[in-house]
Order: C-alpha cells, then sequence, then structure tokens
C-alpha cells in the first residue's frame, strides 16, 4: 500500500509537469530530500527514480520553459568548477570503488545545484522551492518530534526516523543541523508567504513545526544540534527590538526546560564539558589531526573516502575524580566528522577553497541584498526578510558542518541554489527597473519671428 501510494503521487506529479515544467524539479527536490524508495518496500527499490527525476526536470526545462530572462550566477560558475574538481580527484582517489560509490551522488547535487537557480525565475518559483524543501524536511521532524514526545527522548542513535539508515538526512546530527536550519525560513512564511498566505492556519501549523524542529536535537541527543539551537537564538537577536528582554525571555525558557529534558539528552550534553573523556570527540579531534597531516603530503586531496587510509592514536582520559589512568586506543578508518576536514582530506586546498567560498559568497551576498531591501514598505519588502532568513539558516549550517561530514549534503546546496535563484531574480528587477529604452526626440520647432516688412 505505501509503495502504491508514493507511485500515485509521482505519476501524478510527472503528469503535471508536463504542462508546467517547473513541477518536475519540486518532484526532484521531494525524491533527493525524502528518499522515497528507503520508504518502500519493493516496487520503488528497484527503480533509479532519482535519475529519473532529475533527467525529466533538466529535459523539462530545455524543451518547454521560459528561458528568455535566465541568468547565471556566479557561484553557479564555482558549483561546476567544484564538480569538475571532484572528477578529477575521484579519477586519482587513493581508494576508487569506495570513491566511486560517493561520486554517484555528489555529481547529481552539485550539478542540481548549479542548474536549480536557471529555474527561479519568479517570486512563486522562489517561494515554491523553500515550501517543497520545508515540507519535505517536515516530513522526517514531525515523526521525529512525535517520537520524542512519545518516548521521553530516543537517545544518540536511537531515534528511529521512519527507516532503519543512518544516513543522508535521517542521520541524527544532520537532521538536527537542517532542523535547526530551516526555522528562520519557517518564521518568513508566517509573515510573508503568497503561496498559503498566513492566516491562523498557517501560523498555527509554523509554529508546531518550529516546535518540532527544536525536539529534533533533543531526541536524537546530539550536541551538534544544542550548538545550532545556540547560534540561531544569538542570530535571532537582530531581528528583535527589545534585545535585552529578548535574552532574558531566552535565559528564562531555557532554564524552564531543564526539568523536563529527558536524561538521555542532558547526560550527553554533559560530556561537552569533559570532551578529552568522551571516545567521540577524542576520535575527530584524533582524525582531523591526521587529516592535517595527509593533506601536508597530498594538497590536492586523495579523493571522495580518503579517510579509510588513515590510523589514529589517541589518549582517552577518565572521568574526573576517576582513579583510573588515561587509555591509550588506537583506530583506523575513522570518518572525519567534520565538513572542513572533509573537504580538506578529500579535495585538498583548491577544493576547500572553492567550497568555502561558495558558501561565504552566499552568507555576504545575502547580507547585501537584506540591507538593500529592509525597507517594510518597498515594492520587494519580503526579499530582505527572506535574504536573512537564508542567510541565518546557511550560518548555521556552517556551524553544524565543523561537527558533521555534511560537505555535499544536497539540501544543503538546494538551500544555496535558492540564495542564488533570489540574487538573480532581484539583479534581473533592478535592470529592468533602471532600463529606459531610447526614444528619438522630435526637433524643437523654430520660433516664429514676425517679420518686420509685414507690420
Amino acid at each position: 500500500m505505501r509503495d502504491l501510494a508514493f507511485i500515485a503521487f509521482l505519476l501524478a506529479f510527472f503528469g503535471m509537469g508536463f504542462k508546467r515544467p517547473f513541477l518536475l524539479v519540486l518532484v526532484y527536490v521531494y525524491i533527493d530530500i525524502v528518499s522515497p524508495q528507503r520508504l518502500t518496500y519493493l516496487l520503488l527499490n528497484s527503480v533509479p527514480i532519482s535519475l529519473i527525476a532529475v533527467a525529466l526536470a533538466v529535459g523539462g526545462w530545455i524543451i518547454a520553459d521560459d528561458k528568455r530572462d535566465t541568468r547565471v550566477g556566479g557561484r553557479q560558475v564555482l558549483i561546476v568548477l567544484l564538480l569538475l574538481y571532484c572528477w578529477g580527484t575521484t579519477i586519482a582517489a587513493d581508494f576508487p570503488v569506495e570513491a566511486k560509490e560517493k561520486w554517484d551522488w555528489v555529481w547529481k547535487a552539485l550539478a542540481f545545484a548549479a542548474f536549480l537557480p536557471l529555474t527561479l525565475r519568479t517570486r512563486v518559483r522562489i517561494e515554491a522551492l523553500l515550501l517543497f524543501m520545508i515540507l519535505a524536511a517536515s516530513s522526517i521532524i514531525v515523526v521525529g518530534g512525535i517520537k520524542t514526545i512519545a518516548s521521553g527522548g530516543g537517545g544518540y542513535g536511537q531515534l528511529n526516523l521512519m527507516v532503519d539508515n543512518n544516513s543522508g538526512l535521517y542521520e541524527g546530527s544532520t537532521i538536527s543541523a537542517v532542523a535547526i536550519a530551516i526555522v528562520p525560513i519557517i518564521v518568513w512564511f508566517m509573515h510573508h508567504g503568497t503561496i498559503f498566505r498566513p492566516d491562523w492556519r498557517v501560523k498555527a501549523y509554523c509554529l508546531a513545526l518550529v516546535f518540532a524542529c527544536l525536539l529534533i536535537p533533543v531526541g536524537t541527543s546530539t550536541r551538534t544540534g544544542l550548538l545550532c539551537i545556540g547560534l540561531l537564538a544569538l542570530l535571532s537577536i537582530r531581528n528583535v527590538k527589545r534585545k535585552v528582554a529578548y535574552l532574558a525571555m531566552l535565559g528564562v525558557l531555557g532554564l524552564a526546560a531543564i526539568p523536563f529534558l529527558p536524561s538521555t539528552f542532558t547526560n550527553r550534553m554533559n560530556t561537552i564539558k569533559t570532551y578529552d573523556a568522551d571516545e567521540s570527540a577524542s576520535t575527530r579531534l584524533a582524525v582531523w589531526k591526521w587529516t592535517i597531516e595527509y593533506a601536508k603530503a597530498n594538497p590536492f586531496g586523495g579523493g571522495f573516502n580518503a579517510y579509510l587510509g588513515n590510523h589514529i592514536r589517541y589518549d582517552l582520559k577518565t572521568t574526573p575524580g576517576a582513579a583510573e589512568a588515561p587509555k591509550v586506543e588506537v583506530d583506523k578508518a575513522r570518518a572525519y566528522h567534520s565538513a572542513y576536514f572533509e573537504m580538506l582530506g578529500e579535495q585538498g586546498y583548491p577544493g576547500l577553497a572553492i567550497w568555502l567560498a561558495i558558501n561565504l559568497i552566499g552568507i555576504v551576498r545575502m547580507e547585501f541584498i537584506r540591507r538593500r531591501y529592509r525597507d517594510p514598505e518597498g515594492e520587494y519588502a519580503w526579499a530582505g526578510p527572506l535574504a536573512a532568513a537564508l542567510q541565518s539558516g546557511h550560518i548555521v549550517y556552517l556551524l553544524g558542518a565543523g561537527f558533521i561530514a555534511i560537505a555535499f549534503q544536497p539540501f544543503i546546496y538546494m538551500l544555496i541554489g535558492a540564495q542564488i535563484g533570489l540574487d538573480t531574480y532581484l539583479a534581473r528587477k533592478r535592470s529592468e527597473q533602471s532600463f529606459r529604452p531610447m526614444r528619438r526626440v522630435a526637433p524643437a520647432a523654430k520660433p516664429v519671428v514676425p517679420d518686420a516688412l509685414s507690420a
């Protein structure tokens, strides 16, 4: 029954996509985020549904979509450059078979991110993309929030998010970072949405979804999620008028929430203070040190999954007050647990530089747009708050990326695509407003001088 429901949903959208090609883009967004083939039992598991969807999306745009006012942004060029660079490191990878497995989905994420802004010609399309991203992610987040309330917290690696698969958005730390990153965008829909007008029903659902997003780090017991919540709270200060009262309210709410937090969450958060006694944190530090040394010997990177060649040694200290001496642990093939070191180890210094440029330019561009369109009475009063929301979500992602290897997470590249689409759309509107067609000016009539002889 679940298989048939998904197939009916996809066929309906594919059918409508023949008249409205952008719907095919939205279908791929949904498929790439939710991965319905993981949720079905038989039919969709054997079909390359993601590849079919992206082929239809690109084909529909080429054949039927209006491309007269299409613009290419500078970051799209950087994304294509990163794609080509990753292709080169994959060919010369330290572990060719394992690198090929990661390349098979990375190239689609990067190629779609470069293609996506070409389709975002109107405000409605930009809004529809973000709406689909939020609703697709919410299908995972709402389930996680309900299970967190029902079970009192799932614990680290224990919260089942519809599938027993610890990868993609179904991985605890990843969904925690994404859930907090989309909160500013959800809030934007509460005030500026047009597809669903922000009446009391929309606002009620958005508030409930924000609450579910905040529950995800609790249910998954991820320290990354807690740090992302703290950063989002700080970023939100610029949007409130009474900043002192806002900070006081945050403090009161934080203290009031402590008694209701499950012990699995509080116990894991306490390990932040004793990171050198925690095996997960200790191995990360050891892997990061190894990656720095590896990059010195391999400045162009070792290709995808180059971490499989690491051998690390680290001292695991005991908890304060314990009588045991620090233990020396040895391990190998430990993952990076950081997007920054993932890029450094796999793509070297050039790849890391391109990746950082793609992200940091986005932060700067959104700040320019936020300041340019901050007039609440202006024609594009919605654009400034949207740029601020996309910027805040992006900054939260960059913090979470410090502790999760999500350098190529497709959801984030869709967010970057939305940023580029907003930027190019507004640039086109500015050029249209400043353009004045040249008209031929008729010569001025000569003044009639009375003839003195006829007077």
